[in-house]
């Protein structure tokens, strides 16, 4: 394959001293070779390279990772830490990860969840957590936006919560047995907003209905009102000015109280 590409690049070379054009030399070659021959984009680059002086019929080299990888050291890598990822593998082989996802496939391994692993955060993950807490801080110390600020969440509450105890016993004897509680027990959906200060509003939604666009917007038409209502009572009762923003934006709803 390689000498026939040097081969079509010496013709090419060729025609272009005979003063030829990339179109004509593409149409030669394809009256002989057929479908083997080069494209007319592939003729039209090297023409380009003749003009500039550049005879040289060899390829460039790439810059970048090789594509080529011995399996055997992928083997080895995963007998030492089945756990690793193809980026962690494709670093140590100064490979793409792609390359690595093909080998693996082509050796037949496939990934399965086994065992829990705490998920850490590298440096720069940690550093810039670090400087977006330092930054809300010190944004908060000019402006306190924190206690501006309608947190919303929801959580299934089952209405029998029961948990396992410990009892004593002697060596030897057996433990008290128990079933284990029902995933499907009973259980209703919570929705609940909080400031700084404590719970807004909250609603328990009736049995089997779910959270929709619709039920959602009826919330926060609830919880707008609730909230105009305390931004009252703290007009009435104080001597400042608290102020409360949620904006909720949808293509059905857009609330605000400030």
């Amino acid at each position: 394959m390689e000498n026939q590409k040097e081969h079509f690049r010496h013709i090419l070379l060729f025609y272009f001293r005979k003063g030829k054009n990339p179109s004509q030399a593409h149409k030669k070659l394809c009256v002989v070779y057929g479908d083997k021959a080069l494209k007319e984009r592939q003729c039209q680059n090297w023409f380009a390279k003749f003009r500039s002086g550049d005879f040289s019929l060899k390829d460039e080299k790439r810059s970048g990772r090789p594509v080529e990888v011995d399996d055997a050291l992928i083997k080895a890598i995963i007998n030492s830490d089945c756990h690793s990822t193809t980026r962690e593998i494709a670093e140590k082989l100064h490979v793409s990860h792609t390359c690595i996802e093909n080998h693996l496939k082509q050796l037949g391994y496939v990934q399965k969840l086994d065992t829990w692993v705490p998920h850490e955060l590298k440096e720069s993950q940690l550093t810039q957590r670090i400087s977006s807490c330092d930054l809300l801080k010190k944004h908060n110390e000019n402006d306190p936006f924190l206690k501006r600020l309608i947190t919303g969440d929801e959580k299934w509450v089952v209405y029998n919560n029961i948990k396992r105890k410990r009892s004593w016993s002697r060596p030897g004897e057996p433990t008290q047995t128990t079933s284990k509680a029902d995933i499907h027990q009973k259980k209703v959906l919570l929705s609940v907003w909080w400031d700084y200060k404590g719970i807004v509003y909250f609603e328990l939604l009736p049995p089997n209905r779910t959270i929709n666009s619709d039920v959602y917007i009826e919330q926060l038409t609830k919880l707008n009102n609730a909230v105009e209502e305390l931004f009252q009572n703290f007009l009435y009762h104080s001597s400042y000015v608290m102020f409360f923003t949620y904006i909720y934006y949808d293509s059905k709803v857009n609330l605000s109280c400030e």
